[in-house]
C-alpha cells in the first residue's frame, strides 16, 4: 500500500513541523497514481488545517508497524 507523506510546519512557529500520512482508500495504488492524486489530497488536507503550511510531500510504501507483527 502507498501513502502520501505530507511534511508540514506550523505557521506561527516554523520550527514546529511534522509528517502527516495520508493513506489512499484503494489498496492497489501505483506510484504514478499516487503522484497524480496527490495535489487534490494535499489541497483538501491544507483546507482542513489552515494553521499549517506545506513544506514538501512524497509517496512511499506504508510499512506495517511492529505491533502489527505480534
Amino acid at each position: 500500500m502507498l501513502v502520501l507523506i505530507l511534511s508540514v510546519c506550523f505557521i506561527d512557529d516554523p520550527t514546529q513541523c511534522k509528517d502527516v500520512n495520508l493513506t489512499y482508500v484503494e489498496d492497489n495504488v501505483t506510484p504514478i497514481q499516487c503522484v497524480m492524486k496527490a495535489q487534490p489530497e494535499i489541497a483538501k488536507w491544507m483546507e482542513e488545517h489552515p494553521k499549517w503550511v506545506q513544506k514538501k510531500w512524497t509517496c512511499a510504501r506504508d510499512l506495517p508497524s511492529k505491533k502489527d507483527n505480534i
